[in-house]
């Protein structure tokens, strides 16, 4: 099943994302089960958040997923919500 995960980072840390950025992608590779994914922008173009696309058993593997996240692990996010998606189209 597909999982959404929609995440916003914390005020200020920029430099939070990019210095756990390596690891994130690397772990994104090493897992295996992310469908899509990429960075939500704030008004100034700079990375904010996070969509990431899950392609899991069932929610409680996406939640698993996402607390073991590297920018979880550094506290990146203010909120992250888990949410089940449905593809229609792409």
């Amino acid at each position: 099943m597909y999982i959404a995960l929609i995440c916003t980072d914390k005020a200020n840390a920029l430099e939070t994302r990019k210095s756990n950025r390596d690891a994130h992608l690397a772990y994104i590779a090493e897992t295996g089960v992310v469908a899509m994914a990429g960075p939500l922008l704030n008004d100034a173009a700079e990375m904010a958040g996070s969509l990431v696309i899950l392609d899991v058993e069932d929610k409680a593997a996406a939640e698993s997923w996402a607390a073991n996240d590297p920018y979880a692990k550094a506290g990146l996010f203010s909120d992250v919500r888990i949410q089940p998606w449905k593809k229609v189209i792409g």
